[in-house]
């Protein structure tokens, strides 16, 4: 079965809604942005490290990697809009998976770009502070940087699916990235490092304590974006259009 057309239609739609570029750009603009300012200021820091400080942007432009997962779903819940999706495609298992295929397809390529241009400004303010950062370690960086971000997106997209509001998943996915995970999470131990955001995330530091490592940590973020795409793709299917 040709799933070319589905893809195609699915991409023309981020392509055409505003706010999802949008959400694209602000990603790159604040990971970097923010990578670039944590560069000049953060070398003297305990436990320094300096890649976890050139990608540390990626902490505040996750939000908007979410919100891009989250808006490519949730539009389709606007009035009459998943019915028209379902119209065309009406296996809503091969329709969902084309909506996450083609987030994961624009977003991962935007990952890699915002990671290396946030370590490229970030190792500028570093200067000698990330001399000691090799070409293995930042091209792991790089990549795991993009995965780590396709994967969160992919994440609210499930979420999304489940709760057909994008406002709803934001309004849970926000604080808990924000709240949850650094204020409760370093209060749990070694539990915390089993959340989908500081699993993930153990891709972007030089060195790693604890159970997790770089690859693992994110197979833990894959495994609750696999969940909560199921999550999402049932519900789909259990519920009326």
């Amino acid at each position: 079965m040709d799933h070319t057309p589905v893809l195609r239609s699915e991409w023309l739609k981020i392509r055409t809604l505003r706010s999802l570029p949008g959400a694209l750009l602000a990603l790159f603009a604040a990971t970097t942005a923010f990578s670039a300012i944590a560069g000049v200021s953060e070398t003297s820091a305990p436990n320094f490290d300096p890649l976890f400080t050139a990608l540390s942007g990626v902490v505040p432009g996750q939000i908007a990697a979410v919100s891009f997962g989250a808006m490519a779903v949730s539009a389709e819940f606007h009035p009459g809009a998943l019915r028209l999706s379902l119209a065309a495609v009406p296996r809503r298992g091969r329709w969902f998976a084309a909506k996450a295929a083609v987030v994961a397809a624009a977003v991962f390529p935007v990952g890699l770009l915002t990671a290396s241009a946030a370590l490229f400004v970030a190792r500028a303010g570093l200067g000698a502070a990330a001399d000691g950062l090799g070409a293995a370690q930042q091209a792991r960086g790089v990549v795991g940087c993009a995965l780590y971000l396709t994967l969160m997106a992919l994440l609210a997209a499930g979420l999304a699916a489940l709760l057909r509001s994008g406002v709803a998943t934001l309004s849970l996915l926000i604080p808990f990235l924000l709240v949850v995970s650094f204020v409760i999470g370093d209060a749990t131990g070694t539990v915390a490092g089993f959340l989908p955001d500081k699993a993930g995330q153990q891709v972007l530091h030089t060195t790693y304590e604890g159970t997790l490592g770089p690859w693992s940590g994110l197979a833990v973020t894959a495994l609750w974006t696999g969940a909560a795409l199921l999550v999402g793709g049932w519900s789909l299917r259990c519920r009326d259009a």
